[in-house]
C-alpha cells in the first residue's frame, strides 16, 4: 500500500496537461502546446561548447555534493554582479534544478505543523513540496485587479505563531508579475517584526523581464540572514533539461541542504555544472536576444487575447506567461459543455480548440488559466484564433 505521504501529494498540473496533450497528438490531433514553461530556443552555442570541452576534459566522476568549487565561485560573482548580494562559497549549494533546491530548503527548515505562506498565484510545486515536508500551505490570495500582488496588510494578517516560511517568486510564474524594490521593502518591513519567519525568494525568471528592475529581497540587510535566494539556469539560458539550480543562504541552512542532498541525490550532473560556469560568467547581453523575442511575443499575445470577450488581463512585466481571468465564462454552456471552473475551461480549450493551457487552480487562483507564450508567433496566432472560435 502506498504511503500517506504520496497519497497526499497532487500530481503536477502542468505535467498532467502536457500528458493529455500528448495523448491527443498520438490520436493524430494537431495540438498547440502552450502549457509548459519551457523556452523554445536552443541552448546558446557558447554554453554547449563549454559542455563539449568538459567531456573532452574527462569530467566524468562524481561531483562534490554542493557543486564544483569554481562553479560556486561563479555563482558568488553572479550574485554580487546582478543582485548586490555577498555570498561566500560555503553559503552556496548547487542542485539538480531549482525544484530540488526548493525541496532541500523545505526539508531542512520545516517541521510537521509549520505553516508556509504562499502569495498566490504561486508556482504549482510550492504547495506540494511544503505538504511533502509535512507543513501546512497557507494561501494569500491576489487578483488581476491588483496585478496579482499581495499587500503588506495581507501578509501580516496571514502570519500566525506557526508561520515558519514565506515563498516569493518574482518575476512570477504564472502571472509574469514583478514586485518592485519598494514593494518588497514594504513587505520586508512586516517580516522584520517576525524574526522566526524565513523567506524563500525564487528568482529563476530574473533575467526575463521587460523593464522593471529586478530586486532580490535578500538585499534588505535586516532580512539577509533568513532569506534563501533560489535561482538556476533553466529559463534565462534555455537549459531546462540540464537540471542545474542553486541557492545562496546562511551557512547553517546551506550545510543542512548539503546534508540532505548527500543522502538523496549527491552532486548534480558534472557536465551540466561545467556548462553552467560558462552561462553564469557571460554578460547577460549574450541572452538578450531571447528576452527581446519573448517581449515581442508578449505584445502579440496580449493584443490578440484582449480582443476575446471575457478575457481579463494584466500586463506581465516578466517571465513568458499570461494569466487571464476567465471567470466571465463560469456558468456558461459552450459546445455543449457547462463551464463551472478553470479546470473545465482549460479542458474545453484542449478538446475543442486543441490548445493546451493550465488551470489556474494549480497556481492557487481558480479564476484564471496560464498560457505560455514560449512558442513561435505563428503558433501563438493560430492558438488564439482557435480559442476565439471555440468560444463562439
Amino acid at each position: 500500500m502506498l504511503s500517506n505521504r504520496i497519497k497526499s501529494l497532487p500530481a503536477s498540473a502542468t505535467l498532467a496537461m502536457a500528458a493529455k496533450a500528448r495523448e491527443l497528438k498520438v490520436q493524430g490531433i494537431d495540438i498547440i502546446g502552450l502549457s509548459l514553461g519551457e523556452p523554445d530556443f536552443n541552448t546558446p552555442e557558447f554554453i554547449k561548447d563549454a559542455a563539449i570541452q568538459a567531456v573532452k576534459d574527462n569530467y566524468n566522476s562524481y561531483s562534490p555534493v554542493d557543486g564544483y568549487a569554481d562553479l560556486k565561485s561563479a555563482i558568488c560573482e553572479k550574485f554580487n554582479r546582478d543582485n548586490r548580494l555577498e555570498y561566500q562559497a560555503s553559503q552556496i549549494v548547487v542542485s539538480t534544478g531549482a525544484k530540488q533546491s526548493i525541496a532541500n530548503v523545505c526539508m531542512v527548515l520545516l517541521d510537521p505543523g509549520d505553516e508556509v505562506l504562499l502569495p498566490a498565484p504561486y508556482w504549482v510545486s510550492y504547495s506540494a513540496i511544503a505538504t511533502l515536508a509535512e507543513a501546512k500551505p497557507i494561501i494569500i490570495p491576489s487578483s488581476v485587479d491588483h496585478d496579482f500582488k499581495i499587500t503588506p496588510e495581507q501578509l501580516e494578517a496571514a502570519i500566525t505563531p506557526k508561520t515558519k516560511l514565506v515563498m516569493f517568486n518574482s518575476p512570477n510564474n504564472p502571472s509574469g508579475t514583478i514586485y518592485t524594490e519598494q514593494e518588497y521593502r514594504e513587505l520586508g518591513t512586516v517580516l522584520q517584526k517576525y524574526p522566526n519567519i524565513y523567506i524563500l525568494s525564487d528568482e529563476i525568471y530574473e533575467h526575463i523581464n521587460y523593464g522593471t528592475p529586478h530586486f532580490s529581497i535578500a538585499a534588505i540587510p535586516e532580512l539577509y540572514e533568513r532569506t534563501i535566494t533560489v535561482n538556476g539556469v533553466a529559463k534565462a539560458f534555455a537549459m531546462t533539461g540540464w537540471r542545474i539550480g542553486y541557492i545562496g543562504a546562511s551557512e547553517w541552512i546551506a550545510k543542512g541542504c548539503n546534508k540532505i542532498q548527500g543522502q538523496m541525490t549527491s552532486g548534480s550532473n558534472c557536465i551540466a555544472q561545467r556548462a553552467t560556469i560558462a552561462a553564469l560568467s557571460a554578460p547577460t547581453s549574450k541572452i538578450q536576444y531571447m528576452v527581446d523575442e519573448f517581449n515581442k511575443r508578449r505584445g502579440l499575445i496580449l493584443n490578440l487575447l484582449s480582443k476575446i470577450p471575457g478575457f481579463k488581463l494584466n500586463e506581465p512585466q516578466g517571465a513568458f506567461y499570461v494569466f487571464p481571468d476567465i471567470s466571465y465564462y463560469f456558468g456558461k454552456t459552450i459546445k455543449g459543455k457547462t463551464i463551472q471552473n478553470a479546470n473545465d475551461f482549460a479542458l474545453l480549450l484542449l478538446e475543442e480548440a486543441h490548445v493546451a493551457t493550465v488551470t489556474g487552480e494549480a497556481f492557487g487562483n481558480s479564476d484564471c488559466i496560464r498560457i505560455s507564450y514560449a512558442a513561435s508567433e505563428d503558433e501563438i496566432k493560430t492558438a488564439v484564433e482557435r480559442i476565439k472560435n471555440a468560444l463562439i
